[in-house]
């Protein structure tokens, strides 16, 4: 118990190194030596207490971090609720309508935990892989603490792919949440790791997803912008989202759908979707009710700043309107990896970015890597197979610095164009290369911004 406990507190995340020491920072009264040392004491069990059992997926680096992977100024909760709407056409005749409920996990900047607070517990997250192994990971937000109450946070809508959960991207929840952002990562039923349970719900999963996807997104930002208007359990909450200034971070098909909650309209043939194991009499009628744009709406949400693209799927299949593509305005950061045999590169993620109309539009490329450049690390359970292991492993990278440089340069893109800080800007990089050594002894370029010495190698950078 004893070496286990030792051997978590090693493995502290930067965030919660970075808590403690705000909270030894605050309090001068216990500043002394002898007093200190029994509150680190206190600290470190209650460390010990919320890490036991729970698998820790991360490591602490602070030499080969970018600048802007490294925690922010506040602390992170995190809560569970559920956005209900009320009347969604049902994907399962499209000619009903029928309640959807859509189960969110929010990670908010938070008040700062007191030592003599009993229910300042570190969150963990529980799901299960797509064969329905459960697993619960560390997290470094506290659950259910109190909301900030001043403030105005910009909203951040994770997005996740098929198949997926809401928090499979928590380690950037955690982050962004942390420079303040209230982040929201979704559930979208019918398409998560425990809706997909066998073979036969595959079918009407796919089909739900290209009808719902980018709509739950929609209805999220307008849902808790309706938030503001009631009190109820989450006003706390609600008074510092800020959903005039929104973005979208979206995987693989949660990517596929913020294209089209930003204008980026379907014109899905029937060939297409019978290539996607649509039944041919249902393939011939779904066009009419799939060939939407802007998540349902008549014309783009102005609330959105941004878009991030993590491996959007769509391309290869030629989903998007081409000319609906060339109008897009929203701000657009795509990041892929050049052997994605899920979404494609040459004919799938880099022909979308070079489609795309934005004045702001970039892409980051990992050489070598594979469609899993969203997810967080593997989980000890998915080890046992080839399939559960693909959900999450990229064999030429290591998944934890993947989430580092996305955590960086996601901060970058969301604070130059939805808070509008200029500075930031910077540290999208203007090389396209982040490779620096120039093939002689002590002959070596400047690093990107934000990265490094050395520590850029197996990227690249495009703007258009």
């Amino acid at each position: 118990m004893a070496n286990s406990c030792i051997e978590n507190i090693q493995r502290t995340t930067t965030r919660q190194a970075a808590i403690m020491s705000k909270i030894f920072n605050d309090l001068p009264e216990i500043r002394s030596l002898h007093v200190l040392s029994s509150f680190q004491l206190l600290l470190l069990l209650l460390l010990c207490s919320s890490v036991n059992g729970a698998e820790q997926l991360y490591t602490h680096q602070p030499a080969v971090t970018p600048e802007l992977a490294f925690s922010g100024p506040y602390v992170v909760g995190v809560k569970t609720m559920t956005a209900t709407d009320p009347k969604r056409l049902s994907t399962g005749n499209f000619l009903t309508k029928k309640r959807r409920d859509l189960v969110l996990e929010v990670w908010y900047p938070a008040v700062t935990p007191k030592p003599s607070n009993n229910d300042w517990v570190l969150a963990t997250y529980k799901n299960v892989t797509r064969l329905q192994k459960p697993f619960e990971l560390q997290g470094a937000a506290y659950r259910d603490a109190p909301a900030l109450s001043e403030g105005d946070f910009p909203l951040v809508v994770l997005s996740h792919g098929f198949t997926g959960y809401r928090s499979i991207m928590f380690y950037l929840g955690e982050h962004l949440a942390s420079h303040g952002y209230i982040v929201v990562g979704i559930d979208h039923t019918d398409s998560t790791n425990a809706d997909i349970q066998e073979e036969s719900d595959r079918g009407p999963g796919i089909i739900s997803t290209l009808y719902n996807r980018a709509r739950d997104q929609q209805f999220i930002l307008d849902y808790l912008s309706d938030l503001k208007l009631s009190d109820n359990k989450n006003a706390a909450l609600a008074a510092i989202i800020d959903t005039d200034n929104a973005a979208i971070i979206g995987h693989s098909m949660g990517g596929f759908g913020a294209i089209n909650t930003i204008g980026g309209c379907y014109g899905l043939t029937s060939e297409q979707l019978r290539k996607l194991g649509t039944p041919s009499a249902l393939a011939l009628i779904l066009p009419r009710f799939l060939n939407t744009c802007y998540g349902g709406r008549d014309t783009v949400d102005p609330r959105w700043k941004a878009v991030q693209l993590l491996a959007p799927w769509g391309g290869e299949f030629d989903v998007y309107d081409v000319a609906a593509m060339g109008k897009i305005s929203v701000p657009t950061f795509y990041f892929a990896g050049n052997q994605d045999n899920t979404s494609g590169f040459t004919n799938g993620i880099e022909k979308l970015f070079k489609q795309t109309g934005s004045e702001h539009n970039y892409l980051l490329v990992f050489d070598n890597a594979r469609h899993n450049i969203g997810p967080h690390p593997a989980p000890s359970v998915s080890y046992q197979t080839d399939f559960e292991l693909g959900h999450y492993f990229d064999p030429s990278w290591n998944t934890e610095t993947i989430n580092r440089i996305i955590e960086h340069m996601s901060l970058a893109f969301l604070d130059c164009h939805v808070k509008g800080q200029p500075q930031q800007c910077a540290f999208l990089p203007k090389r396209e290369n982040g490779e620096q050594y120039q093939g002689n002894f002590d002959q070596y370029s400047d690093p990107w911004p934000g990265f490094k010495h050395l520590w850029a190698d197996g990227l690249r950078f495009y703007r258009k």
